[in-house]
């Protein structure tokens, strides 16, 4: 989830960047999502591996937008932290980006941010315009 932050520094976004596990920290994982909104957090982003639920976890306890990334690392090379990302109940949506797609999901969330932010629109476009030709941050 590394890339996700370098592109939020890059981007000027304040984040928070936090280890928790929706299987070994619930509790944890419950009171951070249900705080979110009252710490001025906009826009969640969650990466998980294997049985991910933590982007569901989250999303079922905040009306928050809720980016959820699946993580590789299991025999079957982020397939199943995918699908358990993806296939939410209704009523929980989660917006699913690729199985290692921290980078497209830091963008997805400052696009989030730039409905209401003119200034993170225009830092948006320069970013693309950099990508476009070739730049790396």
């Amino acid at each position: 989830m590394q890339p996700a932050s370098t592109i939020l520094r890059t981007l000027g976004v304040p984040h928070e960047l936090r280890v928790v596990s929706a299987h070994r920290n619930p509790d944890l994982v419950d009171e951070y999502a249900r705080t979110a909104d009252e710490r001025g957090i906009v826009v969640l982003i969650c990466g998980a591996g294997m049985a991910n639920h933590l982007a569901g976890a989250v999303a079922a306890r905040t009306a928050l937008p809720v980016i959820g990334v699946p993580l590789s690392g299991s025999k079957l090379q982020g397939m199943d932290s995918l699908l358990s990302t993806v296939q939410m109940p209704k009523g929980v949506p989660v917006a699913t980006v690729a199985v290692d797609g921290a980078v497209n999901a830091a963008i997805l969330a400052a696009q989030i941010l730039a409905v209401r932010d003119p200034d993170m629109k225009a830092k948006l476009y320069t970013f693309k315009d950099h990508l476009a030709a070739g730049y790396k941050p």
